[in-house]
């Protein structure tokens, strides 16, 4: 996705304070450690003097990104989104032209709230961020936020794996409203630990906000290292893992708010390893059961129940099934954007099954489950 066009400069690193919430007043670094690495500024030049005559302007801490605002009023605190236990990677729904079906989505956000989701990802891998341009992306997070901003969190998903891009989409998504930003590590062309942990430190400045540590997508691990380099800013509300129990056993044992990024595992984490809760893709099927798996107490029976849907969910690379899916309940079209395309047939006949098991109620939508046939969906190349 390209952002559109922003002037950047080459810097030296310089000295600064983090700063809470992107508002104007600057924050004191809560560790020693935090305090003595030197930060990064995305932009701007300290006075120098060019090879001619002239010298070059110079330009000050306030001049450089994020775009600060003393307009707190909507602001959203670190705390308010470490509370969250069921967290659902919304899907996008689009209309047979490949643009976003707006009705279908706002329907599928009322039954999340119904459901007891408390917070939702916009623009994330399930939502397919990835193949939007970054003004569908951040229209969709101020459409979600001005329909649904006071009954649900909304987090923006405004990772990149440029960092130039990342502070860019960052910005605009909490100009427009959004209460976090879920940042993911640079992907395909990685970079070193130090860079990850500067990579990050450009966006933490400008509000709360999730890391999302997925290697299998990304190829290069977030590393305890990086996180606990980053964990003392007040902006840092914690982090999206897919790696297992061990590294969320790692870092809820020192009071680093975890999420699990596998639906298979969210139960075990939450009540076995300390985790907060999950960043679910079940939810946007079934977020009532969610929400109880979440805050219900260990209830393996329950857990035992889903497990089916969720491998389902996961027998191709998400959002794959998750669409085909809420095509087969009726409460998204049968469109695809490609490279997407839905389940085989007998995938198909599967979830009907899964339904039947876990039972329709339980279901988002109000539709019978269909098995449908392959010429009702449309996939989509042009939009």
């Amino acid at each position: 996705m390209i952002s559109p066009p922003m002037k950047t400069h080459l810097l030296p690193a310089r000295t600064i304070s983090p700063v809470s919430n992107g508002c104007a007043a600057a924050a004191i670094p809560s560790s020693p450690s935090m305090a003595a690495r030197p930060r990064r500024i995305p932009s701007g030049l300290q006075s120098v003097t060019g090879r001619g005559k002239f010298s070059l302007a110079a330009v000050t801490l306030d001049d450089y990104l994020p775009m600060r605002s003393t307009e707190v009023k909507n602001r959203t605190s670190t705390d308010d989104i470490t509370s969250l236990r069921l967290i659902t990677a919304a899907k996008t729904p689009y209309l047979p032209d490949g643009r976003f079906d707006l009705e279908a989505y706002d329907s599928l956000i009322n039954m999340q709230i119904e459901g007891g989701a408390e917070g939702v990802i916009v623009g994330g891998t399930t939502g397919e961020g990835h193949l939007m341009s970054w003004d569908e992306h951040i229209m969709l997070i101020g459409h979600t936020v001005n329909c649904f901003g006071t009954r649900i969190k909304v987090i923006g998903n405004t990772g990149s794996n440029s960092t130039r891009e990342a502070v860019h989409a960052t910005e605009q998504g909490f100009a427009v409203g959004m209460h976090a930003a879920l940042h993911i590590n640079p992907y395909y062309g990685k970079t070193s630990i130090e860079g990850m942990i500067s990579h990050f430190e450009a966006v933490l400045p400008m509000g709360p906000t999730i890391i999302y540590n997925v290697p299998s997508r990304t190829a290069q691990d977030i590393p305890p290292e990086v996180i606990m380099a980053i964990s003392g800013y007040p902006n840092m509300a914690g982090v999206k893992e897919c790696v297992g129990h061990e590294r969320v056993k790692h870092y809820t044992d020192k009071g680093i708010a975890i999420w699990s990024g596998n639906d298979d595992e969210c139960h075990d984490s939450r009540w076995k390893y300390g985790a907060t809760g999950v960043i679910s893709v079940a939810s946007n099927l079934v977020p009532g059961l969610m929400h109880s798996l979440m805050y219900k107490g260990e209830n393996a029976t329950l857990n035992e129940k889903l497990l089916p849907l969720m491998k389902w969910l996961f027998c191709q690379p998400n959002p794959i099934a998750l669409n085909t899916a809420l095509a087969q309940l009726g409460v998204s079209r049968p469109v695809f954007r490609l490279p997407y395309v839905p389940l085989p047939l007998e995938k198909r006949i599967e979830f009907v099954r899964i339904v039947e098991a876990i039972g329709r109620d339980n279901f988002v939508g109000q539709k019978e489950a269909r098995i449908l046939d392959d010429d009702e969906f449309v996939l989509i190349s042009r939009y």
